[in-house]
């Protein structure tokens, strides 16, 4: 039963890492209006690209994560069961 659990979470297409990140933008984008009423002037505008940066850098590594799991996944695939005996 937890392993049926355990997979919900877990992100196995690109579709649906673009609504992660998409979900984890639109978090970022509120959280630095935040910062810009909190904190008026440069900090704030600093503020405000350190949280839309940290989604751009969270959805690359999202996405690259997908590609090498793909590619270990084919990789498992290509290797004969018997170990190439």
């Amino acid at each position: 039963m937890l392993g049926k659990i355990g997979r919900l979470f877990v992100i196995k297409t690109r579709i649906e890492a673009f609504m992660i990140i998409y979900a984890l933008a639109l978090g970022g984008t509120a959280r630095g209006a935040h910062y810009l009423e909190q904190y008026p002037g440069t900090g704030g505008k600093l503020l405000f690209l350190a949280t839309t940066g940290a989604v751009f850098m969270a959805g690359a590594k999202i996405l690259d994560c997908l590609r090498y799991e793909q590619a270990e996944r084919d990789a498992r695939k290509s290797v004969p069961e018997d170990g190439g005996k």
